[in-house]
């Protein structure tokens, strides 16, 4: 998908991002629903989905499907079974809670990945929620506050929880900076120029070690406070940005996308920013809307919710219709703690209820923000594997 612009591989490409472990050793389990939601293709009525070692062995019809021999059968009898929740805005997963340990405005040597405490009992509530799989990430106190993590919500250890390291790259293009940056006194046009500066100084690291593994240049000199950002101009894993209302959205369009070819996720999009859905949508950038859902538009004189308009595009007060994100450019987000990490199915019934097709809210907490990040090979559906 055009958001997701991750090039082929190439001998260069030596530094990965970190994955966690897949297929851990675990019991052979039939499960058995009323219905079941693959995500991936459609509901099945009276269905069974077959696992082992951590992993989904198949998906079928009960009557249809055969149960190996060995598979413990476990009847849900009325309830349905679907995939963990995924939420791209999360910033519970530690005791330091939504991390604003900023030193710099622009801070690319900071991560998350040390602080996941999957004992953190607000990180228990999100799982016991249905949010299995989150991406944690620092606060928004600074313009780029540092590598979030993409990790689960469960495990016996946080390496065994971890899906990817870096997650993300967390941006934040207003609101919180301004307010924190003291006797700086910082303005959003110096807060971008202070971010596009940084990154430039990245991407000038990545070329010089990509020329060095053609043979073209010599080795530089390593730099760990740039080292992640090599795997970012690599669209190994995206940037995700705080960025809310029109004109800050539309900085970060034209900053992250359009100037610095960034695989690029808005993970807020509140207020009036999805009069940019048109924009958009042609420059392949998503939305994990949130966390709040909806909007009193002025020029329709009604509420509207937010994830529906960002999805449909322009029905609501434009005087003629514009080209929305579409069923896969949709997520829905809680900024926890801003919401509860555990109400992120409630955010997803008020986009609903503000006219959010139901197919699209269920694709919005599983398959769609997985694929938004990367990582839909390992969660948000269930397929084989």
């Amino acid at each position: 998908p055009l958001y997701h612009p991750r090039r082929p591989k190439t001998e260069a490409d030596h530094k990965v991002a970190q994955w966690g472990p897949r297929g851990l050793p675990s019991p052979a389990y039939a499960f058995k629903a009323e219905r079941v939601f693959p995500m991936t293709s459609a509901p099945i009525h009276k269905g069974v989905v077959l696992t082992k070692d951590g992993l989904i062995v198949a998906v079928g019809k009960q009557g249809e499907l055969e149960i190996p021999e060995g598979y413990e059968v476990v009847d849900l009898g009325k309830h349905w079974i679907m995939p963990g929740f995924v939420d791209l805005h999360c910033h519970i997963a530690s005791q330091s809670f939504d991390l604003n340990d900023t030193v710099h405005q622009t801070n690319p040597e900071f991560r998350t990945l040390d602080l996941i405490t999957l004992e953190e009992p607000q990180v228990k509530k999100a799982l016991a929620g249905g949010i299995s799989s989150v991406l944690y990430i620092p606060g928004s106190g600074s313009n780029m506050g540092g590598f979030g993590t993409l990790t689960k919500t469960a495990g016996r250890t946080p390496q065994e929880a971890l899906i990817r390291f870096p997650g993300s790259l967390k941006i934040a293009q207003a609101g919180n900076p301004e307010r924190r940056s003291g006797d700086l006194g910082l303005t959003r046009m110096g807060m971008n120029q202070n971010l596009r500066f940084s990154l430039e100084r990245g991407r000038k690291y990545y070329e010089a070690w990509e020329a060095f593994y053609r043979g073209e240049a010599p080795q530089p000199e390593l730099d760990p406070a740039l080292e992640n950002l090599r795997g970012l101009f690599r669209h190994e894993y995206p940037v995700s940005v705080h960025t809310q209302i029109y004109q800050v959205v539309l900085s970060t369009l034209r900053e992250l996308r359009t100037e610095m070819d960034l695989w690029t996720v808005i993970v807020h999009g509140t207020f009036d920013a999805y009069r940019l859905t048109e924009e958009a949508s042609k420059l392949g950038v998503v939305v994990a809307n949130g966390p709040r859902q909806y909007h009193y538009d002025r020029t329709a004189a009604r509420f509207i919710g937010l994830a529906d308009a960002w999805y449909a595009g322009g029905q609501h007060g434009w005087s003629k219709p514009v080209r929305g994100l579409g069923r896969d450019g949709i997520a829905i987000n809680t900024d926890s703690p801003v919401i509860p990490q555990e109400q992120l199915p409630l955010q997803t019934a008020m986009a609903v209820r503000l006219g959010l097709p139901w197919e699209l809210g269920l694709l919005g907490i599983t398959i769609n923000p997985a694929r938004m990040v990367g990582i839909d090979h390992r969660v948000g559906s269930q397929d084989v594997g």
